[in-house]
């Protein structure tokens, strides 16, 4: 069973949520951040690397000082204020006329370390390295998780009452992509203590996005306990350090979206050469200049010289029964990207590329047209039960496999780890 509890949130007043809130710090590069950042944004303490002229290392230590120097600026400002009272609160986000409703929670750091909070993606050192650096010198967990949680009807009622009780603190929708964004904040102690006693039989959390905040969280958080202790400190396991932040979704809300892939050059193969080969594990179909989208599993396209092929997998090749085996992204890279196009590793060969199903399927064509790559492969998304089972079973999905949307807005609300 999973511990959850309400915090203090450190957040804009209304009138300023629109400015503060950002994309988080993985979504964009440095230029890109500069260019998108108002005076208030969250950019200039996710990313504050944006302040210097030229840009400089993300990870120097100056970058991490102007992080810092940033935040206590946002909060010498007033443009980001700690509730006096600790709150959970709703997050809804609005993408092509879908509402999904998030609890915005702090979820505790053992419940990761013994398995609770389940994870379906590995994470590399440094990265987590990264983001405990943020996480020490802050002193609070400035961007949230991304979690799902098994659907339970008594959450889905309360999340409606309050939604539809009052009006949310922030509402507005975000530039670029269009996603509306909505913000409640549930001040009711009855309905503060339930939520964390339904929250306390639900057996897991399913990490979403953010592998790697979560790991840094949990290490920041284990790290406290070990100095509290060596301190000579009586330890609870209920002190704020324990705690991270994370928007939980219930799990039928949620969409992943395809996560696909280009590849620079054709292992040495002239593009017939290629084709003939595939026929060896796929059933491959012309399909001409028009854009041709997979419309199930084990249903693959791919975007070779100025045309579409449909890619379907012959029975066989695959196991239904294996749950990375049956998996899209698995099938491609082995009768694929390894058996004919020398791929082995998917995390360090620099020929590969991967783009998000939000750019678009002309995005594919584009970077083959341009000369930039050779062919492009797109994917039929992953489904959230194939992410649990996977999670369930100890399992961990190959690189570049889910993608969710939409992302989480950074900056409506912070987690700090003081009292």
């Amino acid at each position: 069973m999973v511990q959850i509890k309400p915090f203090k949130g450190i957040r804009p007043p209304a009138a300023w949520a629109k400015e503060v809130a950002s994309r988080p710090y993985d979504v964009l590069n440095s230029a890109e951040a500069k260019a998108e950042a108002g005076e208030k944004s969250l950019l200039h303490i996710i990313k504050p690397e944006i302040d210097f002229d030229p840009i400089i290392d993300e990870h120097s230590t100056q970058a991490y000082d102007q992080a810092v120097a940033n935040f206590k600026t946002w909060k010498a400002n007033g443009w980001l204020v700690q509730d006096d009272k600790e709150h959970y609160y709703v997050y809804a986000q609005t993408m092509d006329g879908r509402t999904q409703y998030g609890l915005v929670a702090a979820c505790h750091f053992q419940d990761y370390v013994d398995g609770k909070i389940k994870k379906h993606e590995l994470t590399r050192p440094d990265k987590e390295e990264d983001r405990m650096i943020h996480v020490r010198n802050q002193n609070a967990n400035i961007e949230p998780v991304f979690f799902a949680y098994p659907a339970q009807d008594e959450m889905d009622t309360i999340i409606r009452q309050v939604t539809a009780s009052k009006a949310p603190e922030y509402d507005f929708v975000a530039e670029g992509d269009g996603f509306g964004h909505k913000f409640w904040v549930i001040d009711d102690p009855e309905t503060i203590a339930r939520i964390t006693e339904i929250f306390a039989r639900i057996p897991a959390l399913y990490v979403a996005d953010g592998h790697h905040r979560t790991a840094a969280a949990a290490r920041v958080g284990a790290e406290k306990k070990e100095a509290l202790l060596k301190a000579g400190g009586t330890y609870t396991g209920t002190e704020e350090f324990n705690y991270f932040l994370a928007v939980i979704f219930p799990d039928n809300q949620l969409k992943i979206i395809d996560y696909n892939r280009v590849v620079r050059d054709l292992n040495g193969l002239t593009p017939t050469q290629l084709l003939s080969a595939l026929e060896a594990d796929f059933i491959v179909t012309k399909k001409g200049k028009e854009i041709y989208k997979p419309t199930e599993l084990h249903d693959f396209a791919m975007y070779l010289g100025g045309e579409w092929y449909e890619l379907k997998a012959k029975p066989g090749t695959y196991d239904d029964s294996d749950p990375i085996g049956v998996l899209d992204v698995t099938i491609l890279s082995n009768l694929a990207l390894d058996k004919i196009l020398g791929i082995k590793d998917l995390r360090t060969d620099k020929r590969i590329d991967f783009v998000g199903g939000i750019r678009g399927l002309k995005e594919l064509a584009d970077r083959v047209d341009s000369g930039e790559m050779a062919v492009a492969f797109a994917l039929y998304p992953v489904s959230m039960k194939q992410l649990i089972d996977i999670a369930d079973t100890g399992n961990i999905m190959p690189p570049k496999t889910t993608w969710f949307e939409p992302k989480l807005r950074s900056g409506l609300v912070i987690h700090s780890l003081d009292e």
